[in-house]
């Protein structure tokens, strides 16, 4: 018997090959059943399936949808917020047959992912507008949808009101009665450093990091707030330096408002080193609500932003400008802004002192 191909499978199975093919590369075009019954047939054959670069070649497409991290890898598998997004982005473009491909922002030697990996499109997630890996993959042409991002004219823009989420974070502790909040930022070059807020404005970057800092001071500074920002440089590194710096202090702040959850869980157990109480000494708010938040003993006050929906988010716009790109019509550019909401758990109460 002679080496099976996509006509012998459509042929056992008494279908056209194109649907044969289908339920290799589009398997959104088919039933569950009929493609079950189709790969189960090139099973019994020994098919594979088609030759990926042969496909590559005859379709123009290769399958795969690349994301850009600011970080190195083991980031997205280390981190519960961004392996949470990627997993909603993965379910999502699953019944389109579109494979994840993670691009680090750089390479070793004259590697350089953005330019030479293949790939349909890309989600371009928290790195910065005009940075080397967003230029390449601007200069390919290909589809890009921002994550994380300010808005653009010309790509889809997902991102969460962080701004507004801050605010409330803000407002719950000036609710309670705290005057003295110290917050514990990124975003912040030769980090960990203490700032004022007036330099911490200009001194973060980042579009989330200064998104959320500007939050907070909307909210703190017309109330008259003694505040005080202790920043480092990436959203990764152990924030304890950080944090002892805001804490390990004469007269240390009653409340603390943190860039992401895993920065609050640092300096719960810096606290906690230093002999203060959560959150009798000290009230503390985090951000993201990822599960670390609810492990947290007690449980962290944080502002939830909906990751699940983010990653759905990113992938339909993303699946609708390679599609708009494959048949040469350009469509509407959609900016879809998801709400934050603050959670109140066992981390925030009213100060024990005056300020």
């Amino acid at each position: 018997m002679g080496r099976a191909t996509l006509q012998t499978i459509a042929d056992r199975v008494g279908v056209s090959r194109a649907t044969a093919s289908n339920a290799f590369s589009r398997p959104d075009q088919l039933s569950a059943s009929l493609r079950a019954t189709i790969l189960a047939a090139a099973e019994e054959l020994g098919y594979t399936g088609p030759d990926p670069t042969a496909r590559m070649l005859a379709r123009g497409t290769t399958g795969a949808v690349g994301v850009l991290l600011p970080e190195s890898l083991r980031h997205a598998f280390t981190d519960e917020v961004l392996t949470a997004f990627l997993g909603a982005v993965a379910d999502a473009l699953a019944p389109t047959g579109l494979a994840l491909t993670l691009l680090p922002p750089s390479g070793a030697g004259d590697a350089a992912p953005a330019r030479d990996v293949p790939m349909d499109g890309a989600l371009v997630c928290s790195c910065e507008p005009g940075s080397p890996p967003v230029d390449r993959l601007v200069r390919r042409g290909i589809p890009l949808v921002l994550v994380d991002q300010p808005a653009a004219a010309d790509a889809a823009v997902v991102h969460v009101d962080d701004r507004q989420g801050a605010r409330r974070a803000a407002q719950h502790l000036l609710d309670l009665g705290h005057r003295s909040v110290g917050v514990l930022t990124v975003g912040v070059d030769d980090g960990p450093r203490l700032l004022t807020p007036a330099r911490a404005k200009d001194a973060v970057t980042g579009h989330v990091a200064r998104e959320r800092l500007r939050g907070w001071l909307d909210v703190l500074r017309p109330a008259g707030v003694r505040m005080t920002v202790a920043g480092q440089s990436r959203a990764y590194e152990d924030a304890s330096p950080a944090a002892r710096l805001l804490l390990d202090v004469e007269d240390p702040p009653t409340a603390v408002l943190c860039f992401s959850d895993a920065m609050a869980a640092d300096l719960v157990r810096t606290a906690g080193q230093l002999g203060i109480r959560i959150p009798t000494d000290l009230s503390v708010v985090g951000f993201d609500d990822s599960p670390l938040a609810r492990r947290l003993q007690p449980a962290l006050t944080t502002v939830r932003q909906d990751v699940d929906a983010k990653g759905r988010a990113a992938a339909a716009a993303l699946q609708s400008a390679i599609e708009q790109s494959r048949a040469g019509r350009p469509g509407p550019v959609p900016q879809v802004v998801l709400p934050a909401e603050l959670v109140v758990r066992g981390t925030t109460t009213p100060p024990a002192r005056s300020a």
